[in-house]
């Protein structure tokens, strides 16, 4: 009989989870760079996150976490990177030798990624607008305030959300913040951090904030069509835009870099999806 390969396990805890693309994209991640693994979605009950992904990572090398868990996952971990505490969210957790539990987030660093190097975007020096100041704001708040933007305005339905956020990170740079109705002017980068695409809903904000040369960048993706966010900026002048799809990817190449050790080429993968493959 031949000897087996030990294969290392991962999954993805989430509710609903059906629909996520992750065991595709790390199976080829894995495939690419020669990684013996598998990956998994796991649908864990909401009133059970804690007992039911200890009970998992018994067997699990690592983990990620989407909604709706990422706070508790938060709780759950034994330690935490600095970006994780900066977005006050877990969205991958790494097993220890030891056995312990790192938790980390790379939500804010695979949207800044997928901006800067697939979409070659500038944000250093730039004038840029994010609106929302919920879960997905806040983990994507360090790493632009990384780049270095002259200005960032955090706007928000209520003003007093996107105040508290902007206080929060008044540390790492030039922070606004502002309700909806208040934006001023026009930004070389606006990106929609809200849920409002998944609903069909827009953000009320003033078209007047595009300018001929703005980039628009919506969280949220639609494989088969341009978000309701997306259409909207387009439909009033915005040439330069962009879904969320390539920070999903981004954002699964920093997690498996830090299970395994190697990075994955994001560029072969995004383009795999976009072309229709999987929709």
């Amino acid at each position: 009989m031949g000897i087996g390969i030990r294969m290392d396990k991962y999954a993805v805890f989430g509710n609903p989870i059906a629909q996520s693309k992750s065991p595709i994209i790390h199976s080829m991640f894995a495939l690419q760079t020669g990684q013996q693994l598998t990956y998994t979605a796991e649908l864990i009950e909401k009133e059970k996150f804690a007992s039911e992904s200890c009970r998992q990572l018994r067997k699990l090398k690592g983990a990620n976490v989407t909604v709706p868990f990422k706070q508790e996952a938060f709780e759950l971990v034994d330690m935490l990177s600095r970006r994780a505490r900066q977005a006050g969210a877990v969205n991958t957790i790494v097993k220890q030798s030891d056995g312990t539990l790192m938790g980390d987030n790379t939500d804010g660093v695979g949207l800044v990624n997928d901006i800067t190097r697939n979409l070659a975007w500038i944000i250093s020096g730039k004038r840029v607008l994010i609106l929302g100041a919920g879960g997905a704001v806040r983990g994507a708040l360090g790493p632009i305030l990384a780049e270095e933007p002259a200005e960032l305005c955090i706007a928000n339905r209520t003003h007093l959300k996107a105040e508290q956020l902007a206080q929060a990170f008044s540390g790492m740079g030039n922070i606004k913040s502002c309700a909806f109705e208040e934006i001023e002017g026009t930004f070389d980068l606006i990106i929609n951090g809200t849920s409002a695409s998944l609903f069909g809903d827009l953000p009320a904000i003033p078209a007047s904030c595009i300018a001929d040369t703005t980039a628009c960048y919506d969280m949220m993706y639609d494989l088969e069509k341009p978000t309701i966010f997306n259409d909207w900026v387009s439909k009033n002048g915005c040439t330069l835009v962009s879904d969320g799809f390539g920070m999903l990817v981004e954002q699964a190449a920093e997690a498996f870099e830090l299970w395994r050790g190697v990075r994955p080429q994001t560029a072969p993968v995004i383009e795999y999806f976009r072309r229709g493959h999987q929709s």
